[in-house]
């Protein structure tokens, strides 16, 4: 899968020749970029908190978007808050590709599956600091406190958009008190330019909201 990883796939890589030591070079540049504005692995205990669905009901907020069945992402996973109510919404028939640019996120969120009995339904992928492609034909995309975190919005909405079936639908969420109204438009112009649509927006003082479809 072009930019992911699975936990097999990384077992495989040894030394290289010194051709190949430069791209390696500049992907730590790259992760070094990532990791000055991703949210701390160990913060991730702290957002599955069970009461943080007072403030973001995950039914409430992916429920009208999401049906049995569907290939759907959640980007950004974390350690599966948003990414165990997809499992449930999408059932024994449906897919959701777990992604995190760190593994000790998806080591937990995989822990919490097996938990919840869900683990069949999902698939952790590793991605790179450059948000690169899924790979899948998927119809629906969860971008949940995340596209700030990128170095790149419009390489990652670019990205989305390959991945994504006509029709399929991204919901783009942000932080109201993290992300300022003008970065947040900027994030939606990128995603403009690379041919999504806009077909919902909502903003208030907690949170910055779009849905985008592709045309």
């Amino acid at each position: 899968m072009d930019g992911f990883h699975r936990e097999s796939d990384r077992r495989s890589h040894g030394t290289r020749i010194p051709a190949v030591a430069a791209r390696t070079d500049s992907k730590r540049k790259e992760v070094q970029i990532m990791a000055d504005h991703i949210c701390p692995w160990w913060m991730g205990y702290l957002l599955v908190n069970p009461f943080r669905r007072l403030l973001e009901n995950p039914d409430k907020l992916l429920g009208p978007y999401v049906n049995r069945g569907m290939t759907v992402v959640d980007y950004g996973c974390g350690m599966g808050f948003f990414t165990l109510a997809l499992a449930r919404m999408v059932g024994p028939e449906g897919k959701v590709l777990a992604v995190d640019v760190q593994q000790k996120m998806l080591d937990g969120m995989v822990k919490r599956s097996r938990r919840a009995g869900l683990a069949d339904r999902i698939v952790p992928l590793l991605a790179d600091s450059r948000g690169a492609g899924i790979g899948d034909a998927v119809d629906f995309i969860a971008a949940l406190h995340v596209v700030h975190e990128l170095p790149d919005a419009k390489n990652f909405f670019s990205r989305m958009r390959e991945a994504m079936k006509p029709g399929a639908r991204l919901l783009v969420v942000e932080p109201g008190f993290h992300v300022s109204a003008k970065d947040f438009r900027a994030s939606i112009e990128a995603a403009r330019s690379v041919g999504l649509v806009v077909v919902g927006e909502l903003e208030n003082g907690r949170r910055r909201r779009a849905l985008l479809q592709t045309a």
